[in-house]
């Protein structure tokens, strides 16, 4: 992938936007074990600075990611490369939802069996008119399992199913009528509409923005009332902190916060 920082004028907002690009159209954007390392990397790269607040992943080319590289899983490649391959490709996904910061995908093409889970795996995915979602692995026999994984969590179970014993794909809206994307807009509004959500999210305190995404994904999979008991002792936890002050403060004295970080 390749890097791209967005504005860090602390004028326009408190933080900033890294915006990270596969940038391999030529194989389609496939996550290639080269693709997989430099992509953990690339989120990892600003995740520990004071302004970082959102990060997009977006694609060069007609295709977002066709998934993994089929050619390094032929049989010439033994079992200890394929493990690694799928054991990266399962670390970087379960790492989009670990990060202290909102991942957005900017979805402009096709997406399919492993780029189907990236998009998947991200906070907010944003998707033009023309995109389209697919789990084809069942195609050429290899089912695409651990895809599954992520298309379960975010779309019902019926069309997920469906998506993934048939191959077949679903269209942008379609998409976004189940819940795999957040937003379809035409192709020339992709980055206006994307900028305009991560200016916004860059308008928050980077500590609140972490506390709040970290209790989403620790209750969902819980019981109703133990992802009570958690979010209750949460929102204490947040009116402990300086930011959490600071909101309440400045929406009482009717000015814009300042964010300690």
């Amino acid at each position: 992938p390749r890097s791209e920082l967005g504005d860090r004028n602390p004028a326009v907002f408190h933080g900033f936007c890294s915006t990270i690009v596969l940038n391999n159209p030529r194989r389609r954007n496939a996550l290639s074990l080269p693709m997989l390392q430099s992509l953990r990397r690339d989120l990892l790269h600003d995740v520990k600075s004071r302004e970082l607040r959102v990060i997009v992943i977006a694609a060069e080319g007609p295709v977002f990611c066709s998934g993994h590289d089929l050619k390094e899983l032929s049989s010439e490649d033994d079992v200890k490369h394929h493990s690694q391959v799928f054991e990266l490709c399962a670390e970087v996904m379960t790492l989009i939802q670990k990060l202290p910061v909102p991942v957005i995908a900017k979805v402009n093409g096709l997406a399919t069996a492993a780029g189907c889970q990236l998009v998947a795996s991200c906070d907010i995915a944003v998707a033009s008119e023309k995109s389209q979602f697919a789990t084809p692995g069942v195609n050429i026999g290899l089912f695409c399992s651990t895809p599954a994984v992520a298309l379960g969590r975010s779309l019902p179970r019926k069309v997920a199913l469906e998506m993934l014993f048939t191959g077949e794909p679903l269209s942008a809206h379609e998409a976004l009528m189940h819940g795999l994307v957040s937003k379809v807009v035409p192709e020339d509004k992709l980055e206006e509409e994307t900028m305009k959500i991560s200016q916004k999210i860059c308008e928050s305190s980077k500590s609140v923005l972490a506390l709040g995404k970290a209790t989403f994904y620790r209750q969902i999979t819980q019981d109703l009332d133990t992802a009570y008991k958690i979010t209750t002792k949460v929102m204490v936890d947040n009116l402990t902190l300086r930011d959490g002050q600071e909101g309440i403060e400045a929406f009482v004295q009717k000015r814009k916060p300042v964010w300690s970080h």
